[in-house]
């Protein structure tokens, strides 16, 4: 019985003693880096915004700014992928030698050529609506019938009396009144009455039916 106890008391101080001579093993952590820089066009050397930086192999990234510029936390030796919808994506290796806090370095991309599928676009909801309403079309008339349809005068006649003036040409006459007061700054104002070219623009709209000779009625 004795012997027994004795034998495990040795065992649980020598199973204490291998515990306080045990150390726990740490092993270095990487030093974290503060890694900035620029994105930029290769072609231009403009910056290029909202470039996707990731780190691979994890979900940890950043996007760059406006002007290009970007910046997170790597580890040495961490693989950085850029990727942009109108540059083709690269990669950077962080050097796994860095010791120094902070690290900067500038990425150019090329530009990436995007080809669109072709979209045809129509009018109706089938191609069987189209083709009916494409042979259906009146394609009897020449050249010279369409001309003579557009250069009716009874129809320029009328636009003529009811089309106003566009914005171009209100422009034009404010301008011109204006550029006439300036050249007729400090002097009389002239006098159309002996101007050819307004008695000829007169006559014109007088014949066309601009002006009326007959008064208007006034109302009651």
């Amino acid at each position: 019985m004795n012997t027994g106890l004795k034998l495990i008391i040795a065992l649980f101080f020598s199973s204490g003693i291998c515990m306080a001579q045990t150390k726990p093993v740490t092993t270095p952590t990487a030093p974290l880096i503060q890694f900035s820089g620029m994105v930029l066009d290769q072609d231009s050397l403009t910056p290029i915004p909202f470039v996707s930086i990731v780190i691979k192999g994890t979900e940890r990234g950043t996007v760059s700014l406006v002007n290009g510029f970007f910046s997170l936390i790597i580890k040495p030796g961490d693989e950085l992928e850029f990727s942009s919808i109108t540059h083709k994506n690269r990669t950077y290796k962080v050097p796994d030698t860095l010791r120094q806090k902070y690290y900067y370095a500038i990425q150019v991309l090329t530009k990436d050529t995007v080809e669109l599928p072709m979209v045809e676009i129509y009018s109706w909801p089938t191609r069987d609506e189209f083709k009916r309403a494409f042979l259906a079309l009146d394609l009897n008339d020449t050249d010279g019938d369409r001309a003579d349809k557009n250069l009716n005068r009874e129809e320029l006649s009328y636009l003529e009396r009811t089309q106003t003036a566009s914005a171009t040409e209100n422009y034009k006459y404010v301008m011109q009144a204006y550029y006439t007061k300036i050249y007729t700054s400090g002097q009389q104002p002239m006098n159309n009455l002996l101007n050819p070219i307004k008695w000829a623009e007169f006559i014109n709209a007088w014949r066309s039916g601009k002006l009326s000779t007959t008064p208007k009625k006034k109302k009651n």
